[in-house]
């Protein structure tokens, strides 16, 4: 089982919350292949932890969808399948839509500066070849017209999906697409609709933001 020996470990959290989070991480960005069996006494050396709060870690994993408890008592990282990202995208993009529609109505002037300031870090991102950065500075974005939408469900069923979209978009954010490129220009689109309080284009535009890298990374994978 590959585990880098160079990550960065998070502070102020316990024991449980950190193991959780990087093994998290490290399904997400492909250190922990699917399939993969993972080692309760191994992660727990390389994370320098006990074996508990990685149990624990992998129980929460396990509810999440990203590790699965074999019938001979294995804990393994969860198989991702392709059809999957036509299920996953087309839901999130129309409660992403959703949220763009309600937060074009309430937007303040403020929330929109921070929104093209996390569009130009994203770019940034992208630019730099971090796609661990670039996909946490998308979310970012989305996740802030969620808030302003102020929709609990949306933001509910959203982080959800999130976690399992996570997987397969890192995986498109490291190629080298002009798709990539494509969303900080679809970004700024949704931002002008937004400020002009046309609910209907920031509405459409949002959809397009999802649909678009769904086929892409459909036909890569």
């Amino acid at each position: 089982m590959p585990i880098p020996s160079n990550f960065s470990k998070k502070v102020r959290m316990s024991a449980k919350e950190r193991a959780f989070s990087q093994i998290q991480r490290w399904i997400i960005d492909g250190t922990l292949l699917p399939g993969e069996r993972l080692v309760d006494a191994e992660l727990a050396e390389a994370l320098g932890v006990s074996r508990t709060p990685i149990r624990e870690a992998l129980q929460l994993l396990e509810i999440q969808g990203l590790v699965e408890l074999l019938p001979r008592k294995d804990t393994r990282v969860k198989n991702i399948e392709k059809e999957d990202i036509l299920k996953m995208y087309s839901t999130l993009s129309s409660l992403h839509a959703l949220a763009a529609e309600a937060a074009s109505l309430v937007i303040l002037p403020e929330q929109i500066e921070q929104l093209k300031t996390l569009n130009a870090q994203f770019g940034d991102a992208i630019a730099n070849g971090t796609p661990y950065e670039a996909m946490e500075l998308d979310e970012q974005f989305h996740n802030l017209i969620i808030d302003i939408s102020d929709n609990p469900y949306i933001s509910s069923f959203s982080s959800s999906l999130q976690i399992h979209i996570r997987r397969f978009k890192y995986v498109f954010l490291k190629q080298p697409m002009s798709g990539t490129h494509a969303s900080v220009q679809e970004h700024s689109a949704i931002i002008d609709a937004m400020e002009e309080r046309d609910y209907e284009k920031a509405s459409v535009m949002m959809k397009q933001n999802l649909i678009r890298p769904m086929h892409e990374l459909y036909e890569f994978i």
